[in-house]
């Protein structure tokens, strides 16, 4: 399986997990159908009124983990199909290493953009939204820990 196909299939699985149907905590309707809602098929699925660290975990659950996995160690389940394996945040050596710009700019610019694998792909929504970026760079920390 090359990288674009890997690519549509995480694509295809973040569409399909936006737009489950999922319900939110405060009522019957799924939260896309919820007013301030913003649109099933956006990154993430967020609503409007999400705080940045609400907005990075959907956004981390919904994308990064298809490839990094729940637990950060690079095992999600497109993790087997990719050459190189994606990054395992729980490696403390790495973490020491990183630095907050570098994943900054991995996660808005994609692997390219920092001189690593194309398979991490760009989400350029988020070079406007640099407090969600800062909340994804939390959450990537905290796997460290």
């Amino acid at each position: 399986m090359n990288y674009r196909s890997v690519m549509y299939i995480v694509f295809g699985l973040s569409v399909a997990l936006s737009a489950c149907g999922k319900k939110d905590e405060g009522g019957d309707q799924p939260a896309a159908g919820k007013a301030g809602a913003g649109p099933a098929g956006k990154a993430g699925g967020q609503a409007a009124d999400k705080t940045p660290a609400q907005e990075a975990r959907g956004m981390f659950d919904t994308l990064c983990q298809t490839c990094h996995g729940a637990s950060g160690k690079g095992d999600g389940m497109a993790a087997a199909q990719l050459d190189p394996k994606p990054r395992d945040y729980t490696d403390k050596e790495w973490q020491a290493k990183a630095t907050d710009e570098n994943l900054a700019k991995a996660i808005v610019g994609g692997g390219p953009a920092v001189g690593l694998s194309p398979s991490m792909p760009p989400n350029p929504t988020l070079e406007k939204k640099p407090e969600v970026v800062a909340e994804l760079i939390k959450i990537i920390r905290a796997f460290g820990k």
